[in-house]
């Protein structure tokens, strides 16, 4: 399947792995080759499941663009999250 949006002009590839009664579905950008993957109830239905892995997609695109407002709450960088510059030794702690 491919779907199309803003974030992604040429869409995305979809996939479904089948594992019991959960399904994981995998979503790639053809031209970034990023991927990202949910797991969800097959019972769901493919669409729906689909449309949440593009979302999720397009999130992680939107935040690796630099565009932070993809989703809700105030994200903050990892690395300079109140921690220390240098990797501490065994004498620091």
């Amino acid at each position: 399947m491919k779907y199309k949006s803003e974030t992604l002009p040429r869409g995305a590839l979809i996939e479904f792995i089948p594992r019991g009664a959960y399904v994981k579905v995998s979503a790639v950008d053809p031209v970034s080759h990023e991927e990202v993957a949910i797991v969800g109830d097959r019972r769901v239905g493919s669409e729906a499941l689909s449309l949440e892995a593009v979302k999720k997609l397009e999130y992680v695109l939107k935040r690796k663009r630099g565009n932070r407002s993809g989703g809700t709450g105030n994200i903050t960088d990892p690395v300079t999250r109140g921690r220390r510059s240098e990797t501490p030794s065994g004498w620091d702690l």
